[in-house]
């Protein structure tokens, strides 16, 4: 009797471990998406690097260094300059504003890149949770609670392996995919002009 599993028989147990696999990735993209507990707001202002994304059609020109800049104006809200290099070496600039939800130290904010003369239109604004960052302020993550979009942004254009790493993995215990991140390549590695 031949002693080597058929062919069929391993093909059965990839395929029974795969289901099995299944219901616990389901269970945390079920599970709510959960932000940072508190967020001060002044401390999160500044220059971030994108460091990886999941797609979106948005962004589709981006190839490179890019950056978000954030500046709190005296009404409280946030003032986002996003900024990349698209790949006919130019730099492609949008300008919104971000607004806070909830109290001073809520980790969940909106963001819209409309004109203002939109703003009353709730679907021009978009989520934009904080669901991880460091004690430092340095390595964070971003994204909203169907998990569709994803940012980790940095404020220098490299980060450590050790620290992406273990950020990766806290991301995937959220339910987020980040098996579909796109690093994102910086050549310039001095802040970007205003």
């Amino acid at each position: 009797m031949n002693a080597k599993p058929s062919f069929f028989a391993s093909c059965a147990v990839l395929v029974l471990s795969a289901l099995c696999a299944v219901p616990a990735l389901a269970a945390d993209s079920a599970r709510p998406l959960q932000p940072i507990e508190s967020l001060v707001v002044p401390r999160y202002m500044g220059v971030w690097y994108e460091i990886a994304k999941l797609p979106n059609d948005f962004q589709k020109k981006c190839v490179g260094d890019t950056t978000a800049t954030y500046n709190l104006g005296e009404d409280g809200r946030v003032q986002v300059v996003n900024r990349c290099r698209t790949a006919e070496g130019k730099f492609d600039v949008a300008d919104g504003v971000a607004r806070q939800l909830g109290g001073a130290t809520s980790p969940k904010l909106k963001v819209r890149f409309a004109p203002a003369i939109l703003s009353f239109i709730p679907m021009v604004w978009g989520d934009y949770w904080v669901i991880d960052l460091d004690d430092k302020y340095q390595l964070s993550a971003v994204s909203e609670p169907k998990r569709e979009y994803l940012w980790i942004l940095s404020r220098t254009p490299q980060v450590e392996p050790a620290a992406y790493d273990a950020l990766l993995t806290r991301l995937t215990a959220q339910g987020l995919d980040v098996s579909r991140l796109e690093r994102t390549p910086h050549t310039q590695l001095q802040q970007p002009a205003q």
